[in-house]
């Protein structure tokens, strides 16, 4: 079988991680996705923990199912090639800053030129139309202008998110960009533009959930869901921790009867979700010394037998061992022709028909160098001489 995305070819004129995490999801679903690179490399090639030079753990899970060629697009004959590529390709996503690749000769208007079928995908850290269009951005900054950091408990400091949520959300986005942009190229043969801005993307999520009582106008209270930022946190138990989601009356009931409390509901703080919303620290502080008493197995066989949404609080070693990842294959150990054996996790939807997969081991720098220019249609003259100028190597 192959996947949804097939006969489609996409340049990746990214670097870091929001860009790549898009391109990957595209490469999974069997799009020929050729990342274009300068000599010295994508710049997270070094990051994580790695066997050989240029291949740490970070780089390796944002950059399979992918070619890898280089070009020094301040070299004209590199720019050649790209614009050669573009003639025949069908999406082209970059994270380049588009001032930046303005002036290497790489805009839209410019490509649009060359293939005007081209969907072209730009993700930016701010969107065009705002003051802050031509700055820098990374993940910690969109966090930070996103408002994360500052949901937090009153007790707490501020911190960013223990991953690079805007970085990835962003990238997930802009993938799904491509596909409504091949979409509709696929009924008007049109191609287009589409910007996918970081801040954006990441602010809409945030306040998506904490906008709250600013959602009104006039508003009808203040911003920000507190149970998220308060009192949202696994239970500790005897021996470790519990997360609970319960949400309805029957749910509460149930939970009240599985820890002995039968008649905290017939308290009016407890009684119905509204009044539980204001009185959510007294209810969370209820259950809290409940679940102390016993261990999190005791707790966990207890609340399941119940049919009480409930799991273990996991950490990053217990995840690997887990047995519902490891029932249902979502981890698989590929063999990487310079790397070793390496444990990649699988696209986790699944699909009838055109399942997404692992179609190409992360390559090494310059790894399809070659084999790329002549299919750009550079003699081998040609490909020798930008070997000698520095414009591409392998």
């Amino acid at each position: 079988m192959s996947g949804p995305l097939t006969g489609i070819k996409v340049l990746d004129l990214t670097a870091a991680l929001s860009g790549p995490v898009a391109t990957q999801w595209l490469g999974d679903m069997g799009a020929d996705v050729i990342k274009i690179e300068p000599p010295e490399g994508d710049s997270i090639r070094a990051m994580g923990p790695a066997r050989n030079p240029g291949m740490g753990a970070m780089f390796l899970h944002a950059n399979r199912s992918k070619r890898s060629l280089v070009l020094d697009l301040k070299i004209p004959e590199a720019r050649a090639v790209v614009l050669r590529l573009a003639k025949s390709a069908d999406v082209l996503v970059t994270n380049t800053r588009p001032k930046a690749l303005a002036r290497l000769g790489l805009s839209y208007s410019e490509l649009k030129s060359v293939n005007p079928a081209l969907v072209y995908v730009s993700i930016v850290g701010y969107g065009s139309a705002g003051p802050d269009a031509d700055k820098p951005a990374y993940d910690d900054l969109i966090q930070a202008a996103a408002g994360i950091p500052s949901l937090h408990g009153p007790n707490d400091s501020p911190r960013y998110a223990p991953i690079a949520i805007a970085d990835r959300v962003t990238g997930i986005c802009a993938a799904n960009a491509v596909l409504g942009a091949l979409f509709h190229r696929s009924r008007s043969g049109e191609g287009q533009m589409v910007e996918v801005p970081m801040l954006e993307t990441i602010a809409s999520l945030v306040l998506a959930d904490h906008m709250a009582g600013l959602t009104f106008e006039p508003a009808l209270g203040p911003a920000i869901f507190q149970r998220y930022v308060s009192i949202r946190r696994p239970f500790p138990t005897r021996d470790g921790s519990i997360c609970l989601m319960v949400l309805t009356d029957k749910q509460w009931r149930s939970l009240f009867r599985t820890m002995g409390q039968e008649h905290a509901m017939e308290d009016p703080r407890f009684s119905t979700m509204a009044n539980r919303t204001q009185n959510l620290e007294s209810l969370y502080a209820l259950v809290a010394d409940i679940l102390e008493k016993r261990g999190t197995d005791e707790w966990v066989a207890l609340f399941e037998a119940a049919d009480i949404p409930v799991a273990r609080l996991e950490t990053m070693d217990s995840l690997m061992s887990s047995s519902h990842l490891s029932s249902s294959g979502f981890f698989e150990s590929i063999y990487h022709p310079s790397e070793g054996t390496i444990r990649e996790m699988k696209p986790a939807s699944t699909w009838s028909l055109t399942q997404p997969r692992v179609t190409r081991p992360t390559p090494r720098l310059g790894q399809h160098s070659r084999d790329i220019l002549e299919e750009a249609g550079c003699t081998p003259k040609e490909i020798e001489a930008m070997f000698k100028s520095g414009a591409t190597k392998e």
